[in-house]
Formats: C-alpha cells, sequence, structure tokens
C-alpha cells in the first residue's frame, strides 16, 4: 500500500491524508482533477523507522513552547535536516519509481497530504510546501522527502499544539500528479470567506500558475458571483509577476504589464463559479478549491472545506431570510454548551412557547438554534412585523448594542422589507399575558419594597419545592421527566412574576435619562445612581466572598497559608477538611450559599464551585493582596451607595432649574427610589436558575455514577454530553456504543472551544456580524472606541483573561477579557476598570461594574487581541474610549 491510484475508491484520511483523500473523491465523481498517484502514510511511517526518528522527532519538538518562534524554526531547523539525510527504505523507493514511469515520467505537482490537514473543522492550510514542475526520478524523490519534512514546519508544529492535535498522531501523504502548466490559475471559495454568504462566490485570478497567488507574490483579479449568477464585482489586479514552469524543471518568474487584463473572461468566470457551486453540492460544505485553467479547459488542484466561516444551524436554507441572536452573548458565555447544557435552554423555551398556546418539545422547538455548539435566538418571527421590529430594535441594545447596530443593518438593507402586523390569535394570547402583568407592574411601582419582597418568597418556594421533588428519586428516567417538567416552569415564572417588576426599575430608569436628556453630563449623571445598588444576589455574593477574606485574614496562620500555597493545593485540602480551622469554616459557609455557581454556569453540563473551588480560592487569595483601606471591596460599595444616594439630590436639583423643573424633580426623587429598590433584581431570576441547575446536575451526576460502575460510561460527567431523550435511552438499556457517542463529542466541544472570534448575529445565509461600528475604531491617536456602560475614567494595567480559572487580579488592573458571566464578577472587586468584547447596559458585567464604581466599555471588538497584558491603557466609561498610553512588556 505504498502507492494508490489518484482515482482510488473509498480513499481514507488515515493513508491518503487530507487533501489525497478529497482529490480521489473528486476524481470518483467525475470532476476535472489532473491524472496522478498518492503516495501513503505508509511511506512516510517506514522512512520514520528505518531511520530511527519518531522518538527524536517528539524529543525535539516537545522542548519548543508553541508560543515561542524561535524556539519552534529552531526544532524545525533540526528536524529537517534529519530528514534530508534519511535513507528511503527500497520497497518505498522502487514503489515511487514505478509508478511515475507508469505515469509516463512527465513534469509532476508533488503536494504535501497530511492526516492533519484539510478537516472540517480545522484546515491546516499553507502548513506543508508543494513542489511544481519536478522532472525525473531522482528530484521526484527529493521531493518527496522534502514534503515528508514539512510535516515538521515551525508553522505546522505551532498550529497543532495550539489547535489540540497531538504530534503523534499525525503522518504524511503525498499526492503525485502530472503538472499542469496553467495560463491561468487561483482560488474559489464557493462562500464568502469575508461576509460569510454562502450565496455568493468569491473568486482570484492571476496569468500562470498559482504559486505567485498563494505565496502572496502577486496581486490576483478579485471577483465575485453573487446568487443569481451574475459578475456582480470585479477588481482588477496590478498581476506584475507571473509563474510559469521552465523547461527541465523548476519555474521561473516573469514580470509583466498586465493590471488592464482581465485574466478570466466572464464567461469563464461564470464557468468556474458553476464548477465550484457541484464541488460544495458533493462535499456537502462551501470549499476552499486552487484550480488553473489552460487553452480553455479548467483542472481542479485542491479542494477544502473553508473552516474559517462560522456555522450555520443543520438543514438551514438561505431563503427565506432568517436572523439569530447569539445566546452566548447575551448570557457573557461564549463558550459551546454541553449537549445537556442546550437541552436545558430548549425544555425552558418550550415553557416559554406554552404561554403563547404553542406545544413544542426540544426537538420540534423552533427558537432556539444549535450552531458551532452554541445556541442561537431565532427572532425572525419578531422582525417580520411591526411591533416585533420596534421591539427588538428597542430591547436588544441593553443586552448587545452589537447585536443591535447589526440587526438595524439588516432591516436598512431590505432584508425584511414587508414586515406583517400580528394575528389576531397573538394579539388575544398576549393580552391574556400582559394583563396581569400590568397590574404587577403597577402594585410594583406603588409598593416596591412588598413586590420585591413576595417574588424573593416564590423563589423560595420554587426552589425548595423541586429540591424535594428530586430527592425523592433515584431512577434516571424519572429524573429527567422532572428536570424537563421544571425547565418547562422558568418561563412561567420569569415572564408573568419577574419581568414587570424588574421591568419597572428598567421603566423609571429609563423615566430618568429622560428627564435628565437636558443636561449636559445627564447619562452619566443617571448611570451614577445605580452604584451600589441594593438587592443584587451577584453583588450580595461577591461582597460575601470578600467578608470570607476578612475571618482568613484575622488569623494569621491562616493568612500566611493562603499566601503560600498554590490554589489547587487549597482547594485540594479544603475538600479533605484541612484547611486551617477557620478559614475551612469560613470557606465552608460560603459555599453552602454560593457553591451551585461557576463559570458558564447557564450551561448545566459545566462544573459548579462546590465541586471545583479552585476559582474561589484564586479570588480569595487576591482579596488577601489588598491592603489599602479605601479600596476595601465593602468601602467602595458602601462609598457608591452613599454617592448614589447623594445624587439623588443633585440630580434633583439640576433638574429643578430646567423648564418644568418642580415637577420634575419631584419625578426624579420617585423614580430614582423605586430603581434602586427594583433594579437590583436583574441577577435574581438567573441565580434561582443556577440553584436549579445546581439540583439538576447533582442528580444526573449521581446517575451518571451509577453507569460508571455499570461499566456503561467512563465517568459520571459523560451523562453531560448527552441530550434528554438520550438519557432515558440510556436508562432504557439501549446498547447502541455510548463510549464512543461522547468520545467524539467530547472532541468536538473541545475543539469548539478554541473559536475566538463569536459573531453576534448570524442570517441564514452565512453573513455574520461580528462588531460594531464603534468597537473597531482605532484612530491615529491610539484610542480604541467601544460603548460606555459604567461611568468614570481609570489608568492602569490590562490584565487579559480568557478564562478566570487561573487567574489572580492584582489590585488595580484593568480586566480585559471576551464576556463575563457571574462567575467572574468576584475578579471586579480587585479590578480598577473593565473591557469585555461583548455585552450591553443590562448584561451581568455592565450592572456590577456600574454598582461598584468600575468604569467599564464594551462591544470592543476582538479587545483581548488588541489590548496586552501588561499594557497601560485609560478607560473612560462615559465616552467609550479607551486610550493606549504605552506597553510596559
Amino acid at each position: 500500500m505504498i502507492i494508490l491510484p489518484l482515482n482510488t475508491p473509498q480513499p481514507t484520511l488515515a493513508t491518503a491524508g487530507g487533501k489525497g483523500a478529497n482529490l480521489a473523491r473528486l476524481v470518483q465523481a467525475g470532476f476535472p482533477v489532473p491524472g496522478g498517484f498518492i503516495i501513503t502514510t505508509e511511506a512516510y511511517d517506514a522512512v520514520i523507522a528505518a531511520n530511527d526518528l519518531a522518538n527524536w522527532i517528539l524529543e525535539t519538538v516537545r522542548s519548543a513552547s508553541p508560543d515561542d518562534p524561535q524556539a519552534l524554526e529552531k526544532a524545525s531547523t533540526a528536524i529537517r535536516a534529519r530528514f534530508a539525510e534519511v535513507h528511503i527504505p527500497p520497497d518505498s523507493a522502487n514503489a515511487i519509481d514505478d509508478a511515475y514511469a507508469t505515469l509516463g515520467s512527465p513534469p509532476v505537482a508533488v503536494r504535501s497530504s497530511a492526516t492533519a490537514e484539510d478537516l472540517p473543522g480545522v484546515s491546516f492550510a499553507g502548513q506543508q510546501d508543494t513542489y511544481l514542475n519536478v522532472v525525473g526520478e531522482n528530484a521526484l524523490l527529493k521531493a518527496v522527502v522534502d514534503c515528508w519534512s514539512s510535516l515538521w514546519t515551525a508553522r505546522a508544529i505551532g498550529y497543532r499544539a495550539r489547535n489540540g492535535f497531538s504530534h503523534t498522531d499525525v503522518s504524511l501523504a503525498i499526492v503525485v500528479q502530472e503538472m499542469v502548466d496553467s495560463q491561468t490559475s487561483g482560488v474559489l471559495f464557493t462562500a464568502n470567506p469575508l461576509t460569510g454568504r454562502r450565496t455568493e462566490t468569491v473568486i482570484e485570478a492571476t496569468l500562470g500558475l498559482g504559486e505567485a497567488l498563494v505565496s502572496g507574490q502577486v496581486d490576483p483579479d478579485h471577483y465575485l458571483v453573487d446568487e443569481a449568477g451574475r459578475v456582480r464585482e470585479k477588481t482588477l489586479g496590478i498581476k506584475a509577476l507571473a509563474i510559469h514552469a521552465r523547461a527541465g524543471g523548476g519555474t521561473t518568474a516573469i514580470e509583466q504589464d498586465a493590471g488592464k487584463h482581465q485574466a478570466l473572461p466572464d464567461e469563464a468566470i461564470l464557468e468556474l463559479a458553476q464548477l465550484g457551486r457541484r464541488v460544495a453540492d458533493f462535499f456537502g460544505a462551501p470549499q476552499d478549491i486552487e484550480w488553473a485553467r489552460v487553452n480553455g479547459h479548467c483542472y481542479l488542484l485542491q479542494s477544502r472545506p473553508i473552516t474559517t466561516l462560522y456555522p450555520l444551524p443543520a438543514g438551514m436554507e438561505p431563503e427565506p431570510p432568517r436572523v439569530m441572536a447569539s445566546f452566548g452573548a447575551v448570557q457573557g458565555m461564549l463558550d459551546p454548551m454541553t449537549p445537556i447544557g442546550q437541552d436545558a435552554m430548549r425544555v425552558a423555551f418550550v415553557g416559554a412557547a406554552q404561554l403563547f398556546g404553542r406545544d413544542y418539545t426540544e426537538e420540534t422547538q423552533p427558537i432556539l438554534r444549535l450552531a458551532g455548539e452554541r445556541l442561537w435566538i431565532d427572532i425572525t418571527g419578531l422582525v417580520n412585523n411591526h411591533v416585533g421590529q420596534r421591539l427588538a430594535l428597542a430591547a436588544l441594545p441593553f443586552v448587545d448594542p452589537v447585536a443591535a447596530q447589526a440587526l438595524r443593518r439588516v432591516i436598512d438593507d431590505g432584508r425584511f422589507p414587508s414586515p406583517g402586523n400580528l394575528r389576531s390569535r397573538t394579539v388575544l394570547q398576549l393580552l391574556r399575558l400582559l394583563i396581569p402583568m400590568a397590574i404587577r407592574a403597577v402594585r410594583a411601582l406603588l409598593r416596591p419594597g412588598i413586590e420585591r419582597e413576595r417574588m424573593d418568597q416564590q423563589i423560595e418556594t420554587l426552589v425548595a419545592g423541586f429540591e424535594s421533588r428530586m430527592a425523592k428519586t433515584t431512577d434516571l428516567q424519572a429524573r429527567v421527566r422532572l428536570i424537563r417538567h421544571m425547565g418547562h416552569q422558568v418561563f412561567h415564572y420569569v415572564i408573568p412574576q419577574f419581568v414587570p417588576r424588574f421591568g419597572m426599575g428598567m421603566a423609571t430608569l429609563n423615566l430618568l435619562r429622560v428627564l435628565a436628556a437636558d443636561l449636559p453630563d445627564g447619562e452619566s449623571d443617571v448611570l451614577a445612581l445605580t452604584r451600589g445598588l441594593p438587592h443584587n444576589v451577584t453583588t450580595e455574593m461577591d461582597l460575601a466572598l470578600w467578608q470570607t477574606a476578612q475571618v482568613i485574614r484575622a488569623d494569621p496562620g491562616a493568612a500566611a497559608h493562603f499566601g503560600q500555597a498554590d490554589a489547587k493545593v487549597l482547594a485540594a485540602e479544603y475538600m479533605q477538611g484541612q484547611l486551617p480551622e477557620r478559614a475551612q469554616t469560613a470557606v465552608a459557609a460560603f459555599l453552602a450559599r454560593y457553591g451551585v455557581r461557576g463559570l458558564a454556569e447557564i450551561d448545566l453540563g459545566r462544573p459548579r464551585w462546590r465541586e471545583d473551588p479552585i476559582p474561589v480560592l484564586q479570588v480569595l487569595q487576591s482579596y488577601l493582596q489588598i491592603e489599602a483601606a479605601e479600596r476595601a471591596p465593602d468601602v467602595a460599595f458602601e462609598r457608591g451607595r452613599a454617592a448614589a444616594e447623594a445624587g439623588i439630590e443633585q440630580l434633583a436639583a439640576a433638574v429643578r432649574r430646567t423648564r418644568g423643573g418642580w415637577f420634575k424633580s419631584r419625578l426624579v426623587r420617585w423614580a430614582a427610589h423605586r430603581m434602586r429598590a427594583l433594579a437590583g433584581l436583574r441577577e435574581s431570576p438567573k441565580f434561582a436558575a443556577v440553584r436549579i441547575f445546581s439540583i439538576m446536575r447533582a442528580a444526573l451526576l449521581e446517575s451518571g455514577q451509577v453507569f460508571v460502575e455499570k461499566g456503561v460510561l467512563s465517568k459520571p460527567e459523560d451523562v453531560c454530553f448527552l441530550y434528554m431523550a438520550e438519557l432515558e435511552a440510556l436508562a432504557a438499556r439501549d446498547q447502541r456504543d455510548w463510549t464512543r457517542l461522547i468520545r467524539e463529542r467530547r472532541q468536538t466541544y473541545a475543539r469548539e472551544r478554541l473559536r475566538r472570534q463569536i459573531p453576534q448575529l448570524l442570517l441564514s445565509d452565512g453573513q455574520a456580524f461580528y462588531e460594531s461600528e464603534a468597537g473597531t475604531q482605532q484612530n491615529d491617536e491610539g484610542i480604541v472606541t467601544g460603548s460606555p456602560v459604567s461611568p468614570g475614567v481609570v489608568e492602569g494595567t490590562v490584565r487579559v483573561v480568557f478564562d478566570p480559572h487561573g487567574t489572580q487580579l492584582a489590585p488595580g488592573e484593568i480586566l480585559v477579557c471576551p464576556g463575563t458571566d457571574p462567575s467572574w464578577t468576584p475578579l471586579f472587586l480587585a479590578a480598577s476598570g473593565l473591557v469585555m468584547e461583548v455585552g450591553g447596559m443590562m448584561t451581568h458585567g455592565s450592572v456590577v461594574a456600574r454598582e461598584y464604581g468600575i468604569p467599564a466599555v464594551v462591544g470592543v471588538h476582538e479587545a483581548t487581541r488588541r489590548l496586552h497584558t501588561g499594557q497601560r491603557i485609560r478607560v473612560d466609561g462615559n465616552t467609550g474610549q479607551i486610550v493606549l498610553l504605552a506597553n510596559t512588556e
């Protein structure tokens, strides 16, 4: 199996590599591909074994950090030097010579085809080498060895390490094809790689061989073909260089003046676009295709998935247009979700649909869509009617201003040109729901304290009742039914009970904005009133953790131990009951109340602090570094509360000096006191949900342990990678290969966690919106602009954080992160400022930042890449500007 014909049926990734497998499939399907053969991975493995290279290569690679370019280059140079001296086993060399002779010994292109290449999730594009116009047996064998060694280029080593691919699991095949001395060549994308639109084809073309284009030596023509099959855009490149095959082997570069000439005529552009569409349909995914054209005939040289596109929900067609908002961006959690976490959200939305007379299951509900292992809220129904459009455009800026701006652009572009009116049935259902809510809203305005306490009691009754019912069952099927039933109840509580009460807190906040609209700093003055906001369970949690730190500080032995030990050691000691006594008691008391929380806690499948208390111990260590009394979080919170209370009178006095001031000043006091009484409820439903999730999770893990003991699962947490229907099948003794299914899902989940950029709005044609106009701005003076959400100005040192686990924020550092959920907020007590890539006025991080008086700016596209740990910046939470002051690293 040293050699396979290029038309081999059912090629495998393991023997032919990604490029070889894809080309062989194209040949089998009848696409125009130059003839040739595949040198399988068996030949590579044989040369490694014959020259005893395996262990030496791995030792060399492991000595180089993937984040150290010089070390990677040094390792690569050493490995490739050893390859230059390898002995090719005779059977391999003879098989290659024979295959070349059978082909007719023509000039050939020799292309690397790694097993970790051209995959659906990761392309590894450009990681290995290609050699063109190779002539003769000796030149072919040298090119083969050079291709083998290119598996160990610095870029390939680093790319594999950063994407979680083991070096021990990769091998390399080689595709040898008859050389096409193309007159025109280039690349074709069957989806627009810039916008994501699957309905557009993008072609780049140059004269001569495509090597000049892919190596970046030439400015090519750029053509865009739209969904109607028309050439909609044409940009002619300079094309000042062309590479051609040279007689006797190798290539030569020729300078030319071809900027005024179109590399492809329009009819050839359309023919090529149609060919690309056929290839994409064949593979079932958008493709990045290399092509060559000679004497009017087009040849395909390579086809790989376009892995830079954000995936779409399975089966979603471009038309009719649909629009989806990121559920994770709203929650400040951009990680993928586990299957059980996805289903937990689905059953909640099933319950919401029941409020409107719709009967769905988690499989049939149409609101939450899955793409990239993340959930998306399909808001097409809202956008398709006048009332819904206005509601979406009014509400979305508070939770995700980037998505709101993108939605406005989509509507203005005419994607939804004729929104309809609400149907009479829908209006009736809304009235049945809204009239009782309106009565509760009025009660909340008249008696905010009583209504807040009533809501708190309803929450406690809900949680206690569920905990009691779950404790009475041990059967997995019964537990899943109970989880599903409880999930259905979430929105039955949130919409009728929470929304009118918290809604009045937001309504009075907006009323204050209107009243202060004529003041020079009216918006900042109003936001200042939200500092030190009472009745926020997340703030109360952070302050409780601060008090826990003070208990530890008061015990010199415990404080010294926390100052010296690693957080992992402290966590292990806590779990074993071996912390210093006062610290053990204090941490246990905190976790008894708040151990239900955790990173990405909205995902039922993610661990809670009581399972893994390392983050709590790390934050406690950070708090113990705060020595300055004025920086003590409880002092800062009380200072903010007092300032907010005083700010009410100051705002009332300022408004009194405007037209109608006597009435407006009284209205300011009335609205401000109700806002402060009700707006803190923002976090209450979320905390109730995670308490319920913690009960669900404990029961599922207990059932998981039973199946571990039966040998069906590897560990209890495996249940989190199954859907509810699958858990029921597991309990019913379904004999499918659960271990394999869970392993594959874990691999998919791990791969998706590497995805750094997540769009905040996604359309059914694939168009993805990642940033706002403000979030991408950076002027010549080094000012980055986002959306201001918490007033104030601070200068400090950046700390970029992707995961609060493993992070100790030094007092006064400015936290820069993708987004936050409540598990991040303990870090806020040490931070002096906050910058987030996602978020809005009412997302968790923004609310808590205002309460602590931390200046904050959100919606800053790629903030975690544009700002660097150690860099000094000024964050202006009044204007949304981030001024880059200096780099210290």
